[in-house]
């Protein structure tokens, strides 16, 4: 087993709050993942195809989403097939036990596999893993399970568990429940044509894919170990750990959940220990509050800020980057946590503003990439795409824009992209198109330059909604909706994560690790955040 306190230590000296370093901009030697691929396709999100497929998410936005019907469906063949009432899981772990939680993995190309060395490093010894949210782009295909879940986790000697993103259901849910509940398709249902919204959905909507089972079955031979087989009950379901439940829940394709998801929650949310949610959608995201409706009334997080609920944290996928707010409820603390970098392309951080939701002070949120990271990263994809190298913008000087948008002291000492004795390499901005090496402001060994914040280098942040455009133009949404989910990458930094938890003496630990899918970072994962949580022990009688 992984001395995880140890490595963690040595992976929060080499991270990217210490060293350019540390955040991959100096990738010299690619890692190992490159010989994981089964080929060197990309996943691209301009391919016509593959928004077709994907075309689910809008009409649910147009014509109402029906993930609540048909999940009901879903429970019910599962309650019919003689799934534990509860739609519990009891792992066999000792009292004190690790455990990893990777969101939204599935894009089956080098940005994914990019994280199985440091997971399958730091995952030595845990006792299962989750995925919290999109399994499989863009569709939650049972065809495409293979290259996208059974083939990089293939090493992974534990269970692997999950809760269904929006793209798993733009398959009905098929896949998802065919390979984690091992649950039968259901039977189709006749549609009569109409002129309603559900009869206009209907005739636009994406049908499940009929699933080859020949096919699935030998893609299911790489996690077919004993040690690896789970079935879990349904689509959501509470996990029964010594001192800790772990509660994931389904929200289907547009963030809700259905009244009977909600009184099961209910009911198992009225066990007096310590609880941890996992859901598709997070709670706190971009500073911004979606505390989750509930079919019929109320929110999922009314059940997780009460007080006899006894909840700690709720991890959210969806959103691909780390985000952690420390949110006070009362006279306690909930950690409200983003953890969506698995595997999909990186939503930009440089767009997330100061921080105050949920009361959080901006000195106590986190965020990994860092904000000055996104933003020259991103500087750097688009100079090189689109041939325009004054928008250029080095990480030194990412991180003095950003602190001054944001107001706060820059997270990592500017000039340090030698730390470690080594004079860094310049990163090569990725995309098919070479480039020029981007200039190190400060670096050691050069003319150590200060970076100083011109007029360009404001323009630049500005049209990558680093900084307020005039008329208070929404650039930095729009960034992050439509700029970064169309501006995948395959080659380093990657600026991936994962979490690892434990739980050692009535305290959880939860560590943020990166994948930067540069060679040193795969030996030793940087760690990008660290909290620790006593676990209040139960209520009398409970």
């Amino acid at each position: 087993m992984v001395d995880v306190v140890h490595a963690a230590e040595r992976g929060r000296r080499a991270s990217s709050r210490v060293s350019e370093r540390g955040a991959g901009w100096s990738c010299r030697q690619p890692g190992t993942f490159q010989e994981l691929r089964p080929d060197r396709r990309g996943f691209s999100w301009l391919s016509p195809k593959v928004l077709w497929r994907s075309r689910n998410e809008i009409l649910a936005q147009l014509f109402g989403d029906p993930s609540d019907q048909v999940r009901r469906r879903w429970v019910a063949a599962r309650r019919e097939s003689g799934a534990d009432p509860d739609f519990r899981i009891r792992p066999k772990v000792g009292e004190a036990y690790d455990f990893l939680v990777i969101g939204d993995t599935g894009e089956g190309d080098a940005s994914q596999y990019a994280v199985v060395p440091g997971l399958l490093k730091i995952g030595e010894g845990t006792a299962f893993a989750v995925i919290a949210s999109d399994v499989i782009y863009p569709t939650g295909a049972a065809g495409d399970y293979d290259d996208k879940f059974f083939r990089p986790y293939q090493d992974y000697p534990a269970p692997i568990y999950a809760v269904p993103g929006n793209h798993d259901w733009y398959d009905g849910l098929g896949g998802f429940m065919r390979v984690f509940c091992d649950a039968p398709a259901l039977q189709a249902e006749r549609q009569g044509f109409s002129l309603s919204p559900a009869g206009l959905r209907g005739l636009l909507w994406r049908r499940p894919e009929p699933i080859d089972e020949d096919r699935l079955a030998k893609a299911g031979q790489r996690r077919a170990r004993p040690g690896q087989r789970a079935v879990q009950p349904g689509p959501y379901w509470v996990m029964d750990l010594p001192g800790l439940l772990l509660v994931g829940i389904d929200t289907g394709i547009r963030g809700t959940i259905d009244a009977g998801q909600a009184a099961w929650l209910r009911r198992v949310s009225a066990d007096p220990r310590p609880k941890i949610l996992i859901t598709g959608k997070p709670i706190y995201d971009r500073n911004e509050y979606h505390p989750c409706p509930i079919e019929g009334g109320g929110t999922v997080d009314d059940i997780v800020r009460d007080p006899a609920h006894n909840y700690v944290a709720a991890i959210g996928g969806d959103t691909h980057n780390y985000q952690r707010y420390p949110v006070r409820v009362g006279d306690r603390v909930i950690q409200y946590i983003v953890s969506g970098g698995g595997g999909a392309f990186m939503h930009a951080t440089h767009t997330i503003p100061r921080v105050d939701a949920g009361g959080v002070h901006e000195d106590d949120f986190k965020c990994y990439p860092l904000r000055g990271d996104s933003l020259s990263f991103y500087s750097q994809l688009y100079a090189t795409r689109f041939r325009m190298p004054w928008l250029k913008i080095t990480p030194d000087e990412g991180l003095l824009l950003m602190s001054r948008r944001i107001g706060n002291t820059p997270p990592r000492p500017v000039g340090t992209a030698a730390t470690h004795g080594t004079t860094a390499a310049p990163a090569t901005p990725p995309g098919p198109v070479p480039a020029s090496p981007p200039e190190r402001c400060g670096a050691p060994g050069s003319a150590a330059r200060p970076a100083r914040i011109t007029t360009r280098l404001k323009l630049a942040a500005a049209v990558l909604g680093g900084r307020p455009m005039p008329f208070r133009l929404p650039v930095g949404r729009t960034f992050h909706r439509w700029f970064s989910e169309l501006s995948d990458w395959d080659t380093p930094p990657f600026f991936k994560n994962f979490l690892h938890l434990s739980v050692r003496d009535g305290t959880l630990r939860i560590r943020c690790f990166a994948a930067t899918g540069c060679r040193p970072q795969e030996l030793e994962p940087p760690m990008e955040d660290e909290v620790a949580i006593p676990l209040s022990p139960p209520a009398a009688g409970g």
